[in-house]
């Protein structure tokens, strides 16, 4: 189960345009997110995600490269729960997480805000009757 594989990854160029043009998006520093809400079924996983990072703020592939691995590390370690919770709802979600801070963070740092995002995304994507 702790494993990201080929259909978890969000590679399709138009469902990632489409997280743009009719997707919702949060920020929590230093990530910011933009998902959208999927038809069931239409996926192979209950979620897909890919991650980037600015050049224009890290000019050198190795601090990308490494900003990137730490992202899908800390994502891969923690969807477990995030899984779980789309099941019971019987959602699909696509989504794609924007590292945006100028200097480099430890993984540590990086992990804890990746619950954050997921969380938040989960609250996003069922919001409490009211």
């Amino acid at each position: 189960m702790h494993t990201f594989s080929k259909e978890e990854r969000l590679c399709s160029r138009t469902l990632i345009q489409g997280l743009f043009a009719n997707g919702s998006s949060f920020f929590v520093y230093p990530l910011a997110v933009h998902y959208r809400e999927v038809p069931n079924g239409s996926l192979p996983a209950k979620a897909q995600v890919t991650f980037a990072v600015s050049k224009k703020r890290f000019k050198r592939a190795v601090d990308r490269n490494l900003l990137k691995r730490r992202l899908r590390e800390a994502y891969r370690l923690n969807k477990v729960k995030f899984y779980d919770e789309l099941a019971q709802c019987n959602k699909q979600v696509v989504f794609l997480v924007s590292y945006s801070a100028k200097e480099l963070q430890p993984y540590e740092r990086l992990e804890k805000k990746m619950v954050q995002v997921l969380e938040k995304l989960l609250a996003e994507l069922n919001p409490p009757a009211a």
